[in-house]
């Protein structure tokens, strides 16, 4: 096809607005793989690029879409073929290069992976982006040595995608899963993922001591900020802290107490730019380790023209779990 459906994002003096267009194949940007975008999905970070609420589209025009998978159509690298299922996440798409909420992207072969084997593409971006944050943390507490005997583990913002998924993952690892939410509406859903207990995020939202009774072995944190100042604080020597998100600020008015009195680690989560090797091994155990009924119990799938009201929504605070784009 020499166009196809996208959602586009532009910037004039009046400031950002969006728009669903027909785009010309050939005004894609450089690329060695075509792929047909068949499913994407909506993640907070989708949100604050289609609302504007913070910078993080930094191309105009632009189409948004950190994640899609689809099939790919055309391919000058030797790591894919015409056939190949692929999905991508992160690498700057739909921020500084053109992303999934089009019929076509075309990118290097470096920002793909193959699906991965046992996952339809549908439910690659019920994983998404957020799921495999989720996944990363998970590993990256595992690494550290937190594991199911040492204890407690929270998760905070435990509605939201990451949290969600973080949730189905810990518990079927045999974690004792407590989940943060100030959805008080959620508790019944984060039980079925297997959160133990439902702690209200009003425990955590207030400014803390330093150091605070010693509870948690470890935690996924997606809030950022007080919140996570207060987990840290309460966190038992030699935990871990797997910190990904900023839904309560980037701010973390904390001390370094528990960082040299308790030899806490916070480990710090970037999925946009991680390398290919790790990429594969994260989807690999998600495709291994989540239970695929827990997924589609937290997955709504929705149509092209509903991107931009979720996207909304998300930002807002009124999505929980996960929500794939039928492309």
């Amino acid at each position: 096809m020499s166009t196809f459906k996208a959602l586009r994002i532009d910037k004039g003096d009046a400031g950002q607005t969006i728009s669903t267009v027909d785009f010309d194949e050939a005004d894609l940007m450089p690329g060695d793989v075509t792929v047909r975008v068949s499913h994407s999905t909506v993640n907070y970070k989708d949100g604050l690029a289609i609302t504007g609420k913070s910078p993080v589209v930094r191309r105009f025009p632009m189409i948004p879409g950190i994640d899609f998978a689809g099939e790919v159509i055309a391919s000058d690298s030797p790591e894919f073929a015409p056939g190949d299922k692929v999905v991508l996440n992160g690498w700057g798409v739909g921020e500084t290069h053109l992303g999934g909420y089009a019929e076509i992207a075309r990118v290097p072969a470096e920002y793909l992976v193959p699906l991965p084997e046992g996952l339809t593409p549908a439910e690659s971006m019920a994983v998404g982006t957020a799921g495999y944050t989720a996944m990363l943390c998970v590993m990256a507490l595992e690494r550290h040595g937190v594991l199911p005997a040492s204890g407690p583990v929270i998760v905070t913002g435990a509605a939201g995608g990451v949290g969600s998924v973080a949730v189905a993952l810990l518990a079927k690892l045999g974690y004792e899963v407590v989940a943060s939410t100030g959805r008080e509406e959620e508790a019944g859903y984060l039980r079925d993922l297997g959160a133990a207990r439902i702690l209200p995020r009003e425990e955590l939202r207030h400014p803390g001591k330093p150091l605070q009774k010693e509870i948690w072995a470890g935690a996924v944190d997606s809030v950022g900020s007080v919140p996570l100042a207060n987990v840290l604080a309460q966190t038992k020597s030699g935990g871990a802290v797997a910190a990904c998100g900023l839904a309560a600020g980037m701010d973390l008015p904390a001390s370094v107490a528990p960082f040299i009195l308790r030899g806490v680690s916070l480990l710090g989560i970037n999925s946009v730019t991680v390398p290919k090797p790790l990429r594969i091994e994260a989807w690999a155990r998600l495709a291994q380790d989540l239970d695929r009924e827990k997924l589609k119990a937290i997955t709504r799938v929705i149509g092209f023209g509903d991107i931009v009201d979720t996207a909304k929504s998300i930002v807002e605070g009124k999505v929980r779990g996960r929500v794939v784009v039928e492309i």
